[in-house]
């Protein structure tokens, strides 16, 4: 019986493969895009026009509604998700720091979100090198009463295999051991100044968490070594209930309209630039494919959503809105596919969460690189947190998007940054990220049979475990098993 269930299996993904003759249509979106895109002089205009598109500011709903009024005008059915949840935005901050309350000097420093709305607190800074739980541990009362000075990343001379953790977990670690602020150092040169969620909840945490530059920090350090230094850290900032809507353009499936396809990304960006990387690239590429689908009348057998979340950078705000919308209406197990692009840049392959897609993605693959050599038909499989895929994710969803590519113009070190402008883009990327996606888009959307299912609980859990991930959805109060 095992070997005859087997033996089916194999027929049916053969059957499925062999039925996969897409050719034709990747060809017609790849002359689509590279003749007609608009994603280039659309993020151009709204990065000039809007600015920063910071969840539940003016600014905000500027970008929402023009991304709307955008995919409207390409013909799309569109429709906004509202949503009313807890918010944050920065107002003034002060840093100072010396090897006294009497020497103190002021330091270029940004506010971490989800600080508190009033902050000012004065206090001995002790160094906790790369942050984790080990930085603590050998002498945890060093720490009790301090302002935990944190790197980034990884630092240099760290034990081989050191694995990072991301800021705002990093950050309840130095709170559990009784830290009265954290000061994050950024791990690029230049004095660049960079932001992001100090928070795993996304809501407001009891401690002030600030971000300085490298040459900064480092210096910092330095000092600590030889004589104790004092920080004064004082700060203002909103908390409240904001209202913000996910932006979704529909193209309803001719077999199976009940399975469904999401593409999505965050159309939202921290405001100290205008995110033209962060995630201007990925939320107005993601509009060019809804373009593409309308101008050429692709139809699939599933339906087909793309959708702008608002408030990723907050916390996967809007990404969780939408998973607790399909639950209150009961349309979640709907869901067949989830395709993030988050930052995604002219990709080389494709990605998902899902080793079992390997030989669909990549006979895909092979039929893209027919017509374009530059894409190399990589392929990853393996699962990450901090963006739009993980609510996703964690209701069992499998979750894929573009794999390989690189950030144009060096433009890796000013992600959340104030130096996140259009100048960084690159017009051919953008567009090779909007072919290849639609063609992968398309592919997933008619393939006769998906090979994943939508992982219970019990799998889910074993999944996770495998993925490394128990650590950090345990720090962010997200792992729901015992």
């Amino acid at each position: 019986m095992k070997y005859l269930f087997s033996t089916a299996l194999l027929c049916t993904t053969l059957f499925a493969n062999a039925q996969d003759k897409f050719g034709d249509v990747f060809a017609k979106i790849n002359t689509d895009v590279q003749q007609n895109s608009k994603a280039y002089q659309t993020l151009k205009y709204e990065t000039e026009t809007i600015g920063h598109r910071l969840t539940g500011s003016a600014n905000g709903a500027k970008a929402e509604q023009y991304a709307f009024d955008l995919l409207k005008s390409y013909g799309c059915e569109v429709k906004f998700q509202p949503f009313e949840v807890e918010s944050w935005a920065r107002k003034t901050i002060s840093v100072e720091i010396g090897a006294d309350k009497n020497s103190l000097v002021k330091m270029k420093a940004v506010t971490l979100a989800h600080s508190p709305v009033s902050a000012d607190i004065t206090g001995e800074i002790a160094d906790a090198g790369n942050g984790l739980e080990a930085d603590y541990q050998a002498s945890p009362e060093k720490f009790k009463g301090k302002i935990a000075l944190i790197y980034l990343g990884v630092l240099p001379g760290s034990p081989a295999g050191t694995k990072s953790l991301h800021r705002s977990e990093k950050t309840a670690i130095a709170t559990k051991y009784g830290a009265i602020g954290v000061i994050i150092i950024n791990t690029v040169k230049d004095g660049v100044l960079l932001t992001g969620t100090a928070s795993v909840t996304g809501k407001l945490i009891p401690i002030p968490a600030v971000c300085i530059g490298l040459e900064d920090g480092t210096a910092l350090k330095e000092k600590i070594k030889s004589q104790p230094q004092t920080a004064h850290i004082a700060m203002t900032n909103f908390s409240g209930l904001i209202k913000a809507r996910n932006v979704v353009a529909t193209f309803k499936g001719t077999e199976l309209p009940k399975d469904k396809i999401v593409v999505g990304g965050h159309l939202d960006s921290w405001d100290l630039a205008t995110g033209a990387i962060d995630n201007g690239i990925g939320s107005f590429a993601i509009m060019d494919m809804a373009r593409t689908f309308k101008k050429l009348n692709l139809k699939s057998k599933r339906t087909v959503e793309f959708v702008l979340f608002m408030g990723e950078e907050q916390g996967l705000l809007g990404s969780k809105a939408y998973i607790d919308q399909t639950k209150q209406d009961g349309t979640l197990n709907q869901v067949k596919f989830m395709l993030n692009y988050d930052m995604t840049n002219d990709p080389k392959g494709f990605s998902t969460s899902r080793a079992e897609m390997k030989e669909l993605f990549t006979s895909w693959g092979a039929d893209i690189v027919k017509i374009d050599t530059g894409f190399k038909n990589l392929f990853n499989a393996g699962a990450g947190l901090h963006s739009d895929h993980q609510p996703f994710m964690l209701a069992g969803i499998p979750t894929g998007g573009g794999f390989g590519g690189k950030l144009p113009n060096n433009s890796g070190p000013f992600y959340h940054s104030d130096g996140d402008s259009f100048k960084l883009v690159d017009e051919q990327q953008l567009k090779n990220t909007v072919r290849y996606s639609a063609m992968l888009t398309y592919a997933l959307a008619n393939t006769p049979k998906i090979p994943v299912g939508v992982q219970g609980e019990e799998e889910l859990r074993v999944f996770l475990e495998s993925q490394n991930l128990k650590e950090a959805l345990t720090i962010a109060g997200e792992w729901r098993w015992k």
